[in-house]
């Protein structure tokens, strides 16, 4: 037996630990990660404009690749920290779990609770420089290769390098993100001018001046009237039913609440929860008191106006929301997240408070605006009426589902455990004929799709549920739809959705997506769906082993490692072999590349941000021509082609 000691138990110190597990602290070391760096800097800044001490703050994306973000606060603290005995900003940036938001005295509200933002950034980059404005004074500090100073402090203290006015206060922080950490470096400017305006829409009459040096660009986000304006922009290019967004606000105990919304004649709902302007994409109470809250309400009016006759009887809360896109907001000065990417809020008296503020103040506007209830209580009646027919389509779905999980041409796998096992959907009988001769009978199922699915954003809730390939999948995954889902039912860990690598492979991608999205969110919210990545080219070459030539064949995912494999081998290309579909692999080719769990490339569906993933969703997948053709004129230029 192998010993196991005291000696094996390694202890990660400080910012090493952040090195070692990133994912841990910014969720993943792709795109989505480096960005995230900015975020949590760009947050500090916010935090001192919530508290009253910060009207503007500047992004510079630098030629260098660096990345600079002042803001015109109050400025790090620059005084020795009474019990780590150094500047306290330099505490800040080295030492996780070192801030001013775990008590009320500096920050009575904050997105940053944990203290580990600006030392995390700091970690993960292989400089960061940062400059405090503060007592007339300007102060400098710098750190290299994950966080070690890389200056000398004069007598204990920060170095001054300048003088400033006493007004002018505040931070600047520049940091270039470690190349040996994040799969790429590269800032994606789209990316970032979506969080500005987003940030814009959530701080009123907060500036915000973006200068990109590389391409040349300034730009200036600023918002008058906050959350409100945030709405019509979401329902921008699409049919309202009022004509503009209601805009409710309140306190209840310490708990601010801002509230807006509007109807359309779209078939979804959209909320889009804020607390302390983080995207809380997973929702949580604050949501559940907003839901409670319309429901009340709508109903209380639908009974007074006598347009809910029963003494019992109600709208669903679903009917009420039906065609709802709102962005609700909250101040707390204790939210408690879950984990530091802050996906979902758990406090129990944010329910409350949200719930309460919408009914007190929704109350006194519908008293007053009576047009704009009617049209609710109108899109409710229709909504209810359609749901009716809906359930009896539904039920009659679920009553044929056992029979179609028989009449479907799912190829089971013979385990009943869920957690090993998985569902290939695939496209059409050859790939689907491909993909059972090479699957892990044990653990792997197929479940071949005739053609493209239903686009599920242009129907009704009868015409989908009568989709046969649509019923074949709901009847392969065990867990239902709508009100019947439930997720404990369901019977693969793991959804994988395998198409060609082709325009149709795509399109059918998305559809599948889009259904999932909007009929099955669980799905993605739990991880449970994703994207197998088939090779795209097979290229055979000669090297030389023991003198003798020997035939070696590798696999190239796209067009980017074929041409890497083109520019760095020096062996002689035999043969290039393009797959146009699944279909052309053997069985033994997709097992190696495509199937085996040792071997293969999945790439999990996630969803970082709820208000982006709506809006992409309606405009591509809608019926709104002039929105998707905009959409697509504006995003080509950050395309990727293959010819």
């Amino acid at each position: 037996m192998q010993q196991y000691t005291g000696s094996q138990i390694i202890v990660l110190e400080g910012l090493e630990a952040v090195r070692k597990r990133p994912g841990m602290y910014i969720g993943s070391t792709g795109s989505r990660g480096l960005h995230h760096l900015i975020w949590e800097i760009l947050d500090n800044g916010i935090d001192e404009h919530l508290a009253g001490y910060c009207e503007q703050i500047d992004i510079v994306l630098q030629k260098d690749g660096g990345i600079s973000i002042t803001d015109h606060g109050r400025g790090v603290p620059v005084d020795i920290h009474p019990t780590k005995k150094i500047p306290t900003a330099r505490v800040v940036y080295t030492v996780l779990h070192a801030g001013g938001k775990f008590s009320n005295t500096a920050y009575k509200v904050s997105g940053g609770l944990h203290g580990v933002g600006a030392s995390v950034v700091n970690a993960l980059s292989t400089r960061m420089i940062v400059e405090i404005r503060r007592n007339g004074c300007i102060y400098r500090d710098e750190y290299k290769n994950g966080g070690h100073p890389a200056i000398e402090l004069d007598n204990g203290n920060l170095p001054v390098v300048g003088k400033c006015n006493k007004s002018d206060t505040g931070t600047k922080v520049i940091f270039y993100p470690d190349d040996t950490i994040f799969e790429t470096v590269e800032f994606k400017q789209d990316i970032i001018t979506k969080k500005l305006k987003e940030v814009a829409f959530l701080n009123k009459n907060l500036v915000l001046n973006y200068t990109d040096e590389i391409n040349n660009i300034t730009k200036t986000y600023c918002e008058e009237f906050g959350i409100k304006s945030f709405v019509s922009y979401l329902t921008r290019d699409s049919k309202v039913l009022h004509d503009e967004p209601v805009y409710l606000q309140g306190k209840s105990g310490d708990i601010e609440v801002e509230i807006a919304f509007q109807y359309t004649d779209d078939y979804t709902e959209q909320i889009n929860p804020y607390c302390n302007r983080i995207n809380v994409v997973d929702g949580g109470t604050l949501v559940t008191g907003l839901k409670t809250g319309l429901t009340r309400v709508i109903n209380q009016y639908a009974r007074e106006l006598g347009i809910l006759k029963g003494k019992d009887e109600n709208f669903d809360g679903k009917d009420i929301r039906n065609g709802l896109v709102s962005i609700l907001s909250i101040k707390h000065p204790d939210p408690q997240f879950e984990g530091q990417t802050k996906t979902k809020l758990g406090n129990t008296d944010a329910k409350g408070a949200v719930e309460d503020v919408f009914t007190a103040e929704a109350t006194l506007y519908f008293d007053k605006n009576i047009e704009v209830l009617k049209s609710i209580l109108d899109n409710s009646m229709k909504s209810y009426t359609a749901r009716k027919a809906g359930d009896k389509a539904r039920n009659a779905v679920l009553k044929q589902l056992s029979d179609v999980d028989v009449k479907s041409k799912l190829a089971s796998c013979s385990s009943k455990k869920p957690s090993e096992c998985e569902v290939y959907i695939v496209e059409g009988d050859s790939a689907g004929g491909t993909v059972k001769t090479a699957r892990n009978r044990q653990t792997q199922a197929v479940l071949p799709l005739r053609g493209k699915i239903l686009n599920v954003e242009k129907a009704t809730l009868e015409k989908i549920l009568v989709n046969n390939e649509i019923k074949s999948m709901i009847a392969s995954f065990g867990c239902g739809i709508g009100d019947e889902f439930d997720i404990t039912k369901l019977r693969y860990d793991k959804i994988i959705i395998l198409t060609d690598a082709d325009v149709d492979g795509a399109h059918i991608s998305n559809l599948l997506l889009t259904f999932f999205y909007r009929f099955m969110p669980q799905l993605i919210n739990e991880g449970k769906i994703y994207r197998g990545l088939p090779p795209l080219y097979r290229v055979e070459y000669e090297i030389n082993e023991k003198n003798k030539k020997k035939k070696v064949s590798e696999y190239l995912f796209n067009d980017f490692e074929l041409d890497k494999f083109r520019k760095e081998t020096s062996h002689k290309i035999l043969s290039l072999q393009r797959y146009k579909g699944l279909g052309e692999m053997d069985a033994n080719q997709l097992w190696e590349t495509t199937l085996n769990p040792e071997t293969r490339i999945l790439a999990q569906i996630t969803i970082s941000d709820t208000v982006e993933a709506d809006e992409v969703t309606t405009t591509l997948m809608s019926t709104n021509v002039p929105a998707r053709r905009s959409f697509i004129m504006e995003e080509a230029k950050y395309a990727k082609i293959s010819i």
